[in-house]
């Protein structure tokens, strides 16, 4: 592939930003990861004159009858918007004691807009090469996690669904997520994984994501029976009514209790009774509270699969099979509680351990 370098000035990069020349969102872009921070140490770079690493664009659209084109912005988008945002005041970007640029001086003014700015243009390609040229690009780049690199590979049906679900009232209302999740996009995860999971069975780690993504990138069938029904099972977990400090709501627990709320609605075709559930769900959740679980082999179990190794398949089922057998009294767990006592018999400290981990 033959690229071209050039150097274009701050003034006709924000210039192609604000008339659409420039997308600096297409849809294989992570969400926005720089803290405030950043942007203004990032900022500073550029009043002060010094060099940062060089930005990629590609060709996107082009008209024909009017020879219009734009471009896609395939790296540097957090450093264009950011610059962006500097230059028409946004509001949520804090300077601190950072000039503004409308009281910068006119030659400060034009300094900034001069400055040059090192683009590649990756020329006129298919959008799937653009897409794996953006994976190559940040491959090594510590900040990008699994899920900006898979939403970089897939953009379709089943990613689109997903957000949905994350973006639901379910989430904001217990406020699951923090905005420094959101913009890593450990919602979308979240949401990947559960869906993935209820489709399937339980997996080690983030393992199973892929193939859904996959599978159903082009067209996801599913989609309009599946909502209706992860909206009832969230319908459900909230008729349960849990104090907000409820262990229930950390993100390891509430991946189990919704998967398994799921799974008896619409897998085993179970009539749930929300107050039998709630209590039995809260007189269990309370235990770990003042460590008195360990009088139950489903306690200790359970307190075990969310301690250690807690994102591997066979943890993830033992949770769900115990969270199972409180929501379904007349449940009886599949669990095979040997190796689980040996390792607590023969590490008693693990009884005084807290829960860290917040991994689903």
């Amino acid at each position: 592939m033959k690229t071209s370098a050039t150097n274009r000035r701050v003034h006709q990069l924000l210039t192609a930003i604000a008339s659409g020349r420039l997308n600096p969102r297409p849809d294989f872009q992570r969400r926005q990861v720089w803290t405030n921070d950043d942007k203004i140490a990032f900022i500073r770079t550029v009043i002060s004159g010094l060099p940062f690493p060089e930005i990629y664009v590609c060709a996107g659209t082009l008209d024909p009858e009017t020879g219009e084109a734009t471009e896609f912005l395939v790296d540097g988008q957090q450093r264009m918007t950011t610059l962006h945002q500097y230059f028409t005041a946004y509001a949520d970007l804090r300077l601190g004691e950072l000039m503004p640029y409308a009281e910068l001086t006119r030659p400060e003014k034009e300094e900034f807009l001069e400055y040059e700015v090192v683009v590649r243009d990756l020329g006129k390609q298919p959008i799937e090469d653009i897409r794996k040229i953006f994976e190559v690009i940040n491959s090594a780049n510590y900040a990008l996690n699994a899920i900006e690199i898979q939403n970089a590979r897939y953009a379709g049906k089943f990613k689109q669904f997903c957000e949905r679900i994350a973006d639901s009232e379910f989430f904001k209302n217990w406020k699951t997520f923090t905005p420094s999740d959101i913009r890593r996009m450990q919602d979308l995860r979240f949401c990947l994984l559960l869906v993935s999971t209820v489709l399937s069975t339980y997996f080690n780690r983030d393992d199973g994501i892929e193939d859904f993504l996959k599978q159903y990138n082009d067209e996801f069938p599913l989609e309009n029976d599946l909502e209706g029904q992860i909206l009832e099972t969230m319908q459900f977990v909230n008729s349960l009514e849990f104090d907000r400090h409820s262990r229930a709501l950390r993100r390891t627990d509430l991946f189990t209790l919704l998967v398994e709320t799921y799974r008896a609605l619409f897998n085993r075709r179970v009539s749930l009774d929300g107050a039998t559930a709630q209590h039995r769900l809260n007189e269990f959740y309370e235990k770990f509270g003042n460590y008195s679980f360990a009088d139950t082999r489903l306690g200790m179990t359970y307190y075990i699969a969310s301690l250690r190794s807690s994102t591997d398949r066979v943890n993830r089922y033992r949770r769900g099979e115990i969270i199972q057998s409180l929501l379904d009294p007349e449940y009886i767990p599949k669990l095979d509680f040997t190796a689980l006592d040996e390792a607590f018999s023969n590490d008693p400290q693990q009884q005084s351990l807290d829960f860290t981990t917040d991994e689903p």
